[in-house]
Order: structure tokens, then C-alpha cells, then sequence
């Protein structure tokens, strides 16, 4: 707020002040900082009133709407929570920082900081209700987090605040997992007769009920984003308070959550500014903009909205307040490592298209894994489809391996189920995204090129982000090296050569090539054996993985053995973990050392482990691992 001395306020003039004072009053509403609340919500798509969807019943958050601006193309930058939270939070793409990993414990720069250490400079108070799940420590970000006392009406001589709060209701675990509870205070059920079930699944009553219970659960969280704007307004603070509402990527069903589709990445955006602040905003209340938005436009729009400088090193476009830049015409996403589930696929995404690129296309989208096991039900109706060899239409693509390229015309095709990549008429338009993926990939210094142990080793004198600009990254050969996974015109020698590469982030390719080549690539074996003594930990076992699948377990299983061992480097251990899960069969012989080890990350956490991330996605191999032995 402007303040003034009170010996100067005696010589004023009585006539200065009375003309000046409209004019003062104008200034000082400019000036003063507006608060902000972020309400975010788990795992929903735009199924919304506001977004015309006749199943949604929202009527809060459609009156929010009402008066707000509802933005039609805002994407998250991964389809799972950690990294998709890491851009929000930092305003800064995952791969660039090497967050972008579900979960993970990343070391970041210290120049990069959180929005609220940048807002409390500028003297808001910071406020966070709910999970962080950022992929490094929130410690020192927030003023108050995840306690009673993380809310707006602790702060203190009403300073401006910046607060989140997020609802976890409509997360995946309550929609494939019936949950009472929550449905305790909604009146009106949805009725699964009358929903209409997306196309790529199966329309089976099961499939109906879920989506008919996805629906009341959003109807729940509109409940209590109602109960939290009516205790803004109880405080006098709705007119002085910016909201935002939005999710943190798409529903908790397969072909959304964790899939590289826009159907993943596409998420609702309200935008409510105050009328004191609508200076800030050129669209007017109670509109819709087009406006494509990336979750790393979420900081420094903030920062700038409190008058904040934006650092250099955020990748992000402020779409509020003054001094805008340029609309943004393409968006940068990536899948990478999901549980225990490792992959490496990358999207740009344009108002009309969608091209995505898999580096692992050998993999398809449900593997066999716990965290698509049974234990959810939406998946467990596909796998009983399956068994019953009752699974038709898109959903078999699931359990297949993918194409190595996708491109879909979003104007004609919205739910993405024609690939164009392979058709004539659309060769200019593969040429131009894949171009567009490409000048991302090496602009953005994408770190996830490396395999995470790689990643993590290389970094250990600095961070993933400061390792990625530097010199020693040869991230173009790494990523040539990449582009040959999977595709067919690729000759084997080719790959073969890569496993003599000075750089282990290509030898760990030309190994992966072999993988998706199996059989085909069997003459590479004295080659591969040689890799098992290789300077490179990951190099070792993606060897160790290969030479099991060509049936020369003695050789190769002890290595994957002692990097299972391996103590305080948990990246590592889990890439030992996924490489037995993908043998199968052949892990039995390290039966009981899997199980002994296993032990060590059993607790009362996550799934039954000790902690929600890296002991949780070991656990989760090796408890497959011993489903696949016994």
C-alpha cells in the first residue's frame, strides 16, 4: 500500500488535496496487490458445465465461470501429477529441471525457486493446503503448508496472500475404488444409463458405472470449491482475490492419466479477477478465450499479477497482467517414468494437431505391472475383457506396442484415434510438428534422454538442471540415438555401433534398440556380454536385461543381483527391479533375494511400503517380480 509521512501530509494544501484525491484513490487501487487463490483439483478433464458438458452438474463452479474467463486450451505438461505440479510450482518445463519422473528427489539450482519465495519478497503470505508432489523438497517454499494454519486468515496486518488449496476427491483411487464416504452429502446420483462412455473403452455396465461415478465425485469437488469461495466472501475477500480454478492433468482412467494424449493433457481453467483488478485482464467477464495455456505459464503469470519480476530462467508466458508476450502457438509435454513403469515419449501439441513421439514404442501403454493391475477397477474390467477375448475396438491397442509416431487432426478427429502419421496427405504437416518436437527437445535441454540412474549419476556434483547445459551433455548424439528405437528401416549393425559409443547415454540406446529387436538381434551377443562390465551402472544392467531375454541368465543375473544391493542410490536399485520384472520367468533363480530385499521396503506407507516414492515403485516391481516367479 502507498504511505505517506505524516509531517509531509501537514503542508499539503487543502485545495492539492481535495483535486488530487480521485486521482490518488485510482493510483492506490492500481497499486495495491491483489490476493490469489489457486484451487486445484485431482484427475479431471473439462467436465464442466461452463464447458458445455450436458452429464456435468457444477453449479458453482459454472457461476465462478459466469464471471470469469473459462479458457479452452490448457494443457498440463505431463499427464501425471509430480512433474505436471514441478512446471506449475516453478514455471519451468520437468525435463529441463529433471523432474520429470513420478516420484522422484531431485537436487534444483539454487536459482530456482518456487513462486512463493519470490511473492513473500514482495510481501504476500503463502499458504499451501494439500500436496506439494513436486519431485524436490518443499521445505522453505511456503510460509505454511499442509498444516491448519495453511489458509489466508492466518496472515498476518492483512497482508496480500497467495493460497492453494487442493481437493483430492475426484483422484484416481476414488474413482476405482468405491469410497462411501464421499457421497455422503450429494443428493442426486448420476445414472450410469445415461452417461456416455468415451470411445476408446469398452461400453460395459461396469464401465458406465465408473464414468457415472467420476461424474458425481466432480459434483462433490464443486461442492467444496462452493464451500471455500462462500468463506472467501464471509471474509470480505472475493473483491480483493484473483481465483484460479483448475486440475492437475486428465481423469484417472486409462487413456488419460499417464498416457501422452491430449485427452491426458487437457485440463479445465477458470480465471475470476475482481473488478479492481479487471486492468490486468483484456477478456472481459463471463467469456470463453482459446488462448492456449501451458502449465509453465502458471508462475510468472502469478508473478506478474503482483507486479513480480519474472526470472530469465522461467520458460513461461505470463497470459495476465501487463506487458504481455506473444501467444504461445505449440505446447511441449513428455511421459516419462510413471511407478515403476519406465518410458520416454514427447508431444507438441498445436490448436489443430498433436504429434507424439515414442522413444520405448516396444512397450505399450499397459504393461504388466502392478499399478495396472487389477486392484483398480476400471483396469480391472479391460484385463477381464481380455481374458474373456471380449476386448474390442480401440481399448486392444492398450495391451499392443505403440506406433513409433502419432499425429492427430484435433479438428476432426477429438477423441485421437486416427493416426495420420503414416498418411500421404499429411507428410507436410508430420515434417513440420516433428521439426517443431525436435527444436523443443535440444532448446529445452530435456535432461530425460538419460536414463534416471544415468541422470542422477552424472549429477552428482551439481543438479540435472545445471548438468543439462553444460558441455558434457552431447544431448544431439544422445537423442540420434534415441530416434533409432523402433524403427524398422534401421539396420541391427547400427545399433551395434552405438554400443561402442564414448558416451553411455548412447550405448544405453543401442542396448534398448536391441531389446525392441529381441531375436532379431542375436549376433550382437558377444557385444552385449562385453556391456556387463561396462563404466556405466545402467549400461550393466539394460545388458544384463537383454542377455536374460536371449536365455544367458548365468551370465547376466548377478549383475542385476548387485545393483538390487545397491545402498543409497534407490534409482538405481529401481531400474534393477524394472529390468527383473521385464524378464519374468527368468528372475527365478534370484527368488529368494528378491524377496529378502523386498522386506526392506515394506511399511506402513504407500501400498504397504515405506514411503511414497522410490521404496514404493521397488516395492512394486519386485512384488510383480515374484508374482511373475511363483
Amino acid at each position: 500500500m502507498i504511505t505517506t509521512n505524516r509531517k509531509e501530509l501537514l503542508v499539503f494544501i487543502p485545495a492539492l488535496l481535495l483535486a488530487g484525491c480521485n486521482q490518488q484513490s485510482s493510483e492506490e487501487s492500481e497499486a495495491s496487490k491483489p490476493n490469489v487463490l489457486w484451487i486445484t483439483a485431482e484427475d479431471i478433464g473439462p467436465a464442466l458445465g461452463c464447458y458445455g458438458d450436458p452429464q456435468a452438474r457444477t453449479p458453482n463452479l459454472d457461476e465462478l465461470a459466469s464471471d470469469g474467463v473459462v479458457y479452452n486450451n490448457a494443457y498440463a505438461n505431463a499427464p501425471i501429477c509430480a512433474p505436471a505440479r514441478s512446471s506449475i510450482i516453478t514455471g519451468m518445463h520437468a525435463t529441463s529441471l529433471g523432474t520429470q519422473h513420478l516420484r522422484s528427489e531431485i537436487p534444483i539450482p539454487d536459482k530456482v525457486k518456487g513462486i512463493p519465495e519470490y511473492l513473500d519478497q514482495a510481501g504476500y503470505f503463502c499458504t499451501n493446503s494439500g500436496k506439494t508432489d513436486y519431485n524436490f523438497s518443499p521445505a522453505g517454499i511456503w510460509d505454511h503448508n499442509g498444516t491448519d494454519s495453511a489458509h489466508w486468515q492466518y496472515r498476518p496486518d492483512d497482508e496480500p496472500f497467495f493460497s492453494v488449496f487442493n481437493y483430492g476427491v475426484t483422484h484416481e483411487g476414488h474413482v476405482n475404488s468405491y469410497q462411501p464416504d464421499d457421497y455422503k452429502n450429494l443428493k442426486k446420483r448420476h445414472d450410469p444409463d445415461q452417461i456416455e462412455v468415451p470411445p476408446y473403452f469398452p461400453d460395459t455396465p461396469k464401465m458406465r458405472e465408473l464414468w457415472a461415478r467420476q461424474y458425481d465425485l466432480i459434483t462433490v469437488l464443486d461442492k467444496r470449491v462452493g464451500d471455500l469461495i462462500d468463506q472467501l466472501k464471509e471474509d470480505g475477500l472475493y473483491e480483493e482475490t484473483i481465483i484460479f480454478f483448475y486440475a492437475d492433468h486428465g481423469y484417472g482412467f486409462p487413456r488419460y492419466k499417464r498416457w501422452l494424449y491430449k485427452s491426458g493433457l487437457h485440463v479445465p481453467m477458470i480465471v475470476r479477477v475482481p473488478e479492481k483488478y479487471r486492468h490486468l485482464i483484456k477478456e472481459k467477464a463471463g467469456t470463453q478465450s482459446d488462448r492456449m495455456i501451458s502449465f509453465i505459464d502458471l508462475a510468472p503469470t502469478v508473478l506478474n499479477l503482483a507486479d513480480v519480476d519474472v526470472p530469465d530462467h522461467m520458460q513461461g508466458k505470463a497470459f495476465l497482467g501487463k506487458n504481455l508476450q506473444k501467444e504461445r502457438q505449440y505446447m511441449y509435454a513428455s511421459r516419462s517414468r510413471a511407478d515403476d513403469v519406465y518410458d520416454i515419449s514427447r508431444a507438441i501439441l498445436s490448436d489443430d494437431f498433436i504429434y507424439i513421439r515414442h522413444y520405448l514404442p516396444h512397450r505399450p501403454y499397459i504393461p504388466d505391472a502392478l499399478i495396472f493391475s487389477e486392484r483398480k477397477e476400471s483396469l480391472k474390467e479391460l484385463h477381464r475383457l481380455r481374458k474373456a477375448g471380449e476386448l474390442t475396438g480401440y481399448a486392444r491397442k492398450f495391451f499392443q506396442p505403440r506406433p513409433v509416431e502419432e499425429l492427430y487432426d484435433l479438428e476432426e478427429d477429438p477423441h485421437e484415434l486416427n493416426n495420420l502419421a503414416g498418411s500421404p496427405g499429411y507428410s507436410d504437416q508430420l515434417k513440420k510438428m516433428r521439426k517443431k518436437l525436435e527444436n523443443k527437445i535440444l532448446s529445452s535441454r530435456d535432461v530425460g534422454f538419460l536414463n534416471e540412474a544415468e541422470m542422477m549419476s552424472r549429477a552428482r556434483e551439481s543438479t540435472p538442471y545445471e548438468y543439462a547445459r553444460s558441455s558434457d551433455y552431447k544431448l544431439r548424439e544422445i537423442w540420434n540415438a534415441a530416434q533409432m528405437v523402433g524403427k524398422a528401416d534401421v539396420e541391427t549393425n547400427a545399433l551395434v555401433e552405438n554400443l561402442s559409443h564414448e558416451d553411455s547415454g548412447v550405448r544405453f540406446w543401442g542396448l534398448t534398440g536391441l531389446i525392441a529387436r529381441h531375436e532379431q538381434a542375436r549376433s550382437a551377443q558377444p557385444k552385449v556380454e562385453q556391456l556387463l562390465d561396462d563404466t556405466s551402472p545402467i549400461v550393466q544392467i539394460k545388458a544384463a536385461e537383454l542377455l536374460c531375454k536371449w536365455n544367458q541368465s548365468e551370465k547376466a543375473l548377478p549383475v542385476l543381483e548387485k545393483h538390487l544391493k545397491t545402498r543409497n542410490r534407490p534409482w538405481l536399485v529401481l531400474q534393477a527391479a524394472i529390468s527383473l520384472r521385464r524378464i519374468g520367468e527368468k528372475a527365478r533363480p534370484l527368488e529368494s533375494v528378491i524377496k529378502s530385499e523386498l522386506q526392506r521396503y515394506k511399511g506402513d506407507k504407500g501400498w504397504g511400503y515405506s514411503s511414497w516414492s522410490y521404496p514404493m515403485f521397488i516395492g512394486f516391481a519386485l512384488d510383480q517380480v515374484v508374482i511373475n516367479i511363483s
